[in-house]
């Protein structure tokens, strides 16, 4: 009994918090076509973000209050540079999960929100960044912390990227068939993959966008807050 008392009821409620996140968050996206006809993008768009945002933050601040939880598997903080890999492994993965979809009018519904098929700026690396935005970020913080807690958390959160990936490729293939395809064979899963097949080739000034420089001003100012984050989720008991 003593082997697995550091198993605590956190580590199943993380899980279980996933999974709900999960199925509405690619349940909202699998009825994206369906709903839009009924109630138009824009309407569906902000139902879809009274949904997933709320279950976003409830994950997020019990994540940040059981994050030491379980079995502490390793300590790596007072190793020189960890702690600057992990700011840096972290600011890499945000470049990955934002800019390839980052329209902050769309996602607002003040201008139509679209489902856009295109192999430009960060695609041209990963046709899926934010799934390696998420794993990177997984890594940083489950090296960071190096609790069991975390260790499952980061697992729940990459099974469900990976399954995004299978899902975003099913959808767009329904959605724009031998287009598609064509993208597929022009891009990789594995980040630069494809270029280094020759498949594809870089274009830095694609990269020159509002939303890369927004991203690193987030990063900075999560890096300012991160203390203020904390304390504040702490006074949540949850």
């Amino acid at each position: 009994m003593m082997l697995i008392s550091w198993l605590t009821p956190s580590h199943f409620v993380i899980l279980g918090l996933q999974l709900v996140f999960a199925i509405a968050h690619s349940g909202g996206a699998a009825l994206r076509p369906w709903a839009e006809k009924y109630i138009g993008p824009r309407l569906y768009r902000i139902l879809f973000a009274l949904v997933s945002l709320p279950l976003a933050v409830i994950l997020i601040i019990y994540f940040f209050n059981h994050r030491y939880d379980g079995l502490q598997l390793w300590q790596v903080k007072d190793v020189p540079g960890v702690q600057i890999l992990v700011w840096v492994l972290s600011a890499i993965s945000f470049l990955f999960l934002y800019p390839a979809t980052f329209n902050l009018l769309e996602i607002a519904a003040i201008q139509k929100p679209q489902v856009y098929l295109y192999e430009t700026g960060i695609i041209r690396i990963t046709r899926h960044p934010q799934m390696v935005g998420q794993i990177i970020w997984c890594v940083a913080h489950t090296l960071w912390l190096g609790t069991s807690f975390t260790l499952i958390t980061s697992i729940g959160l990459v099974l469900h990227h990976l399954f995004g990936v299978w899902h975003g490729d099913r959808r767009l293939t329904q959605r724009y068939g031998e287009a598609f395809e064509l993208v597929k064979q022009r891009t990789s899963i594995i980040p630069f993959r494809a270029i280094m097949e020759g498949r594809q080739c870089l274009k830095w000034s694609e990269f020159l966008r509002p939303a890369y420089l927004g991203v690193a001003i987030f990063v900075a100012l999560l890096w300012w807050s991160h203390p203020l984050l904390l304390a504040a989720t702490s006074k949540l008991t949850w």
